[in-house]
Order: structure tokens, then C-alpha cells, then sequence
């Protein structure tokens, strides 16, 4: 089946998906989706295959790999050379390094430069899509800041939105991932397909939201970011934002160690009493999509067993699977998982966005809580389809 016809199969299986969870049919609007797709396809093009694009991702990569050697000064100073050594790799080169990068967002929060990227980037955005400048913004913002701390720049105004628009803020942090943890992902991805499913996801993401929860904005709210560290000092700011980033690493080393530990332990139970692993199950169930996404047949169950492992665990998880079969996987099929597992979307991120929202303001924390399954759902049809227009062009 020729890559064209493929991707055709893709948008008509997320576009049924999608229609059977919608809230309003009607007012679908398709010329922007339309609009949104080509746009989606052309960026997709440029960044894996263009000389330019690449390009740019050579450049963005060497940005942080510079910075990642940066991060392994301070690793280095605390455990003693041990990251020089190759002990605790995963720790000191993967996980620690989110402190760096935490600070460093941080800085630039402080300095206003942030609001000002978000505000221009949302304010383009919002001319295509075809949604509010709020949507536009916090699409951006959750990419910058993180699904956590990025609501805390609209505490002002989450007590005045309505369930439909916190769903779209709230699965958009979902289906986006924070840049402070994208110099991670790099060292466990080829970095041209993190760049490109950071694109490719903001886009996915209007596309499937205008699907599955149309409506239209008549009024804006007031769209004044908060300051997330309003009367601050500097080194106030940057202590907090340095400890931010430690907290992260040391909740993704916590489940990691758990998640593993568990799946494990569930895999040998399967593997004792049905003759197959839990993962080798779920692979079953994610075969079809893995191959509607473009993955070479002969590859879909492996590819569609990690899927299921980043939906159930979490990304790293899933990326840990992932570089175990790096070499028995085809470009394509490795380029198109990659894209997939670039993103929040995972059981344990519905607590993470509603505990978020609900720390700012409880009603709109438990309307959240409420619609929590259809955020993973909605976030996980986002992945399937960046990955589906990635198997496009690769």
C-alpha cells in the first residue's frame, strides 16, 4: 500500500475516532482542519526531510547538546565524576540535566522573554486554527512551561472557563511535552524526531480538538499572563525553578522504578500462566494502529506492544523498550514510534493535569477530573495522528 493511501486510511481512522467522542458534530468547521493538516504535512516534510529543516534540527540538537554538557559539569562536581565513569547513566545523564534546563526556563520567565515568544507564536497560531487566542497561547505556554506549572499563568481566569474550553487547555498540556525534559529525550531518540513531533503535535492537537470539541469563542477572556513568580527576587525565582526541575527528575526516577518493577512483575505472571507477556498482549490490541500509522507490518506488534507501555507507564518507559529494538527496527518504523511516544499522554498524566488545575481552583480541578479518560483519549489520538503524517513523509 503506497504511503498516500496509507495516510488516507490513517485520517479516516482518527477522524471516526475522534467523531465518536465529539461533542457537537455541527459546528465542526473543516475548512480550518483542512488548513491546519497541510500546514501539519509541509512542516513535517521540512523538518525530516528537507536540507533546511534538517538543518535547523542539527542546529537545535547542537543547542542542547551543548547545554547538556553544561548539566554534566554540576552532575559531575555532586557524584563525583561518576558520569565520566558511565555509572548511573540513566540518573546523571538523562534525568539530572531537567535541573539545568528547569533553570534556565526559568530565567527567561523571570526576564519576560517567555510571555513574549508565547504571546506571538499564539496570537499566529490563533489565525489558522480557528479557535480562541487562549487556546492558541496555551498551546504554546504548555510546550515552554510544562503541563504542571503552566496553568499557574491563567490562575486569574480558569474560575471563568466553561467545561469545553478547560478540556482544550487541559488535553492540549496532555498531548504536549515540557522543553525542560525535551534534552532527555534526545539522548534516548534520534533528535530530529523529537524536534518534529514537538511541530507536528501542536498541530495534531487543534486538528483532533476541533473534532472531538468544536465550538466557537464570541468573547475573550482577558488573556493577561499571570506572572508565575510575581514579587520574586531573582535568586528566589531561580532556587524555586532549580527545585521544580529536581522534583521532576526525581518523580520520573520514582516512576520509572516503579512502573518497571510492576510491569515486570505482570509480565512474568502473563508469560506463567497464558505462555505470553503482558506487553506481548497489548501489543495485540495496538497491532492495527501501529500499522495504520505507517509501521511495516512485520514490525507492528513489536512497535504497537511499546506503544501500549508508554500508554499504561509513561514515555521513558516506552523509550527504553524502544532502544532495546532500535536495531531490529526500519527507519521508518522507528521514526514513526518515536514521533508517537514525544508526548504526555498517559494515565498517569490525567492526575498530574487535574491535581495541577485543582491546586489553582477546585471546581474547575474536579471538572477536569471528571473528563479524564476522554483527555487520554482525545491526547492519544493527537500522537496517532502526528506519528500517521510523519509515516507520511519518512
Amino acid at each position: 500500500m503506497s504511503r498516500i493511501l496509507h495516510f488516507a486510511l490513517a485520517l479516516v481512522v482518527v477522524t471516526l475516532l475522534a467523531l465518536l467522542a465529539s461533542n457537537d458534530r455541527k459546528n465542526i468547521r473543516v475548512r480550518f482542519i483542512v488548513q491546519l493538516l497541510v500546514i501539519e504535512v509541509l512542516l513535517a516534510w521540512f523538518f525530516l526531510n528537507s536540507e533546511a529543516g534538517l538543518g535547523f534540527v542539527k542546529g537545535f540538537a547542537g543547542l542542547f547538546d551543548k547545554l547538556l554538557s553544561y548539566a554534566s559539569q554540576g552532575t559531575n562536581f555532586v557524584f563525583g565524576n561518576m558520569n565520566d565513569k558511565g555509572l548511573a547513566f540513566f540518573w546523571l545523564n538523562v534525568l539530572c540535566p531537567i535541573v539545568f534546563i528547569s533553570a534556565l526556563i526559568g530565567i527567561l520567565q523571570h526576564f519576560r522573554i517567555l510571555p513574549v515568544v508565547i504571546r506571538a507564536i499564539g496570537t499566529v497560531l490563533s489565525k489558522i486554527n480557528g479557535m480562541g487566542k487562549l487556546e492558541s497561547f496555551n498551546a504554546v505556554s504548555s510546550l515552554i512551561l510544562g503541563q504542571s506549572e503552566n496553568f499557574i499563568a491563567y490562575k486569574d481566569i480558569l474560575g471563568n472557563m466553561s467545561q469545553r474550553r478547560m478540556y482544550t487547555m487541559a488535553a492540549t498540556a496532555m498531548s504536549t511535552v515540557s522543553m525542560s525534559i525535551v534534552g532527555a529525550y534526545m539522548t534516548m531518540l534520534q533528535p530530529k524526531y523529537v524536534v518534529a513531533a514537538l511541530i507536528l503535535n501542536m498541530f495534531s492537537t487543534f486538528i483532533v480538538l476541533s473534532l472531538i470539541n468544536p465550538y466557537r469563542v464570541e468573547n475573550e477572556e482577558d488573556l493577561k499572563l499571570g506572572n508565575l513568580h510575581q514579587g520574586q527576587s531573582f535568586f528566589e525565582m531561580l532556587g524555586e525553578y532549580i527545585l521544580a526541575g529536581f522534583k521532576v527528575a526525581v518523580i520520573v526516577a520514582a516512576m520509572l522504578i516503579g512502573f518497571i518493577a510492576l510491569i515486570s512483575g505482570i509480565n512474568a505472571l502473563f508469560d506463567t500462566i497464558f505462555g505470553i507477556s503482558f506487553q506481548g498482549v497489548l501489543g495485540y490490541v495496538f497491532y492495527p494502529f501501529a500499522w495504520v500509522m505507517g509501521v511495516p507490518a512485520s514490525e507492528s506488534l513489536q512497535v504497537g506492544s511499546i506503544m501500549a507501555t508508554k500508554l499504561v507507564s509513561n514515555e521513558f518507559v516506552a523509550m527504553m523498550d524502544l532502544q532495546k529494538l532500535a536495531g531490529h527496527l526500519s527507519p521508518r518504523g522507528e521514526g514513526i514510534l518515536s514521533v508517537f511516544l514525544v508526548s504526555f499522554a498517559n494515565f498517569s498524566s490525567i492526575g498530574i493535569v487535574a491535581g495541577a488545575i485543582k491546586g489553582l481552583n477546585e471546581e474547575q480541578g474536579n471538572v477536569v477530573s471528571r473528563f479524564g479518560l476522554k483527555l487520554l483519549y482525545g491526547s492519544t489520538l493527537v500522537s496517532v495522528l502526528s506519528a500517521s503524517v510523519a509515516g507520511l513523509v519518512l
